[in-house]
C-alpha cells in the first residue's frame, strides 16, 4: 500500500517567521549564579492546511492517522443515526450473515475516512458540494484499523465567488492488511489564501526568563 507522495505538498507547512521574546538579562542559575542566558522562546507557525493555490492536480496525500474501530464506536454509531439493521448490533442474528459477524455500519467508514483526509484535504473548507461514485468494496468489522489517501483529480476557479475554488479528490480507505475498504469522489469549495476566517491572535509571549 505504498504510493509515492509529492514532497513538497504532502510535508507540513513550514515554519514562517518566528516570532522572539528576548530576555533581556542572563538568566540565573539554579544556585543563585548568573549563567548563560535562557534561550529565547520561539513561536513557530503550525499546519493551516490547503488553500485553493496549494493544490495540484495528480498530487497524492497519504493522511497520517489511522483508527481502530470498536465496538462501542459501531454500537453508538447505528445508535446516533437511528439505524435498526441488526447487522450492526447483533451478533447472534449477524453470526447467521453471510459476514459471520457483526458489520461496521458503512455509513461510519464514510464518515471516517472522509475525517481522516480533512487535515490534508478541507481543513481550509467553505462547503462540500457532494460526495460521489461511493464504493465498498471490502466489508470492515470491529477492531479493523482503518487507513486513507487522496489523490487530486480537478481544480477550477469557482464561477460565482472569487474567494474560492473548486477541488475534486478521489480518496481511498484500507484496513490493516492493505484491502481497499472504500473508496469515493468529494467535491469541495477551498478557501484561496487570505480569503478564509482566521483564528484570534495570541496574547504576546512572556520574557523568556520567566516563562519557564
Amino acid at each position: 500500500m505504498t504510493t509515492p507522495t509529492n514532497p513538497s505538498t504532502n510535508a507540513p507547512a513550514a515554519g514562517g517567521d518566528a516570532t522572539r521574546a528576548e530576555s533581556g538579562s542572563p538568566a540565573p542559575s539554579p544556585n543563585g549564579a548568573t549563567g548563560a542566558a535562557t534561550p529565547p522562546l520561539v513561536a513557530r507557525r503550525g499546519w493551516e492546511g490547503r488553500y485553493f493555490e496549494d493544490f495540484a492536480v495528480g498530487d497524492v496525500y497519504d493522511h497520517p492517522l489511522g483508527r481502530t474501530i470498536t465496538a462501542t464506536d459501531n454500537t453508538w454509531f447505528t445508535l446516533l443515526t437511528q439505524n435498526t439493521a441488526r447487522l450492526h448490533f447483533d451478533q447472534h442474528y449477524a453470526a447467521q450473515t453471510g459476514f459471520g459477524r457483526t458489520l461496521v455500519n458503512s455509513t461510519l467508514t464514510l464518515a471516517l475516512v472522509t475525517g481522516q483526509s480533512v487535515t490534508d484535504v478541507s481543513q481550509n473548507v467553505m462547503a462540500n458540494l457532494g460526495w460521489d461514485e461511493v464504493r465498498l468494496p471490502h466489508p470492515v468489522f470491529e477492531g479493523d484499523t482503518v487507513y486513507s489517501r487522496s489523490i487530486v483529480l480537478g481544480l477550477r476557479p469557482s464561477k460565482s465567488r472569487p474567494d474560492v475554488g473548486v477541488v475534486e479528490v478521489r480518496t481511498h480507505g484500507y484496513n490493516q492488511d492493505g484491502d481497499e475498504v472504500i473508496s469515493f469522489r468529494r467535491t469541495l469549495l477551498a478557501y484561496r489564501r487570505g480569503h478564509g476566517p482566521q483564528p484570534p491572535a495570541l496574547p504576546p509571549l512572556p520574557d523568556s526568563s520567566t516563562a519557564r
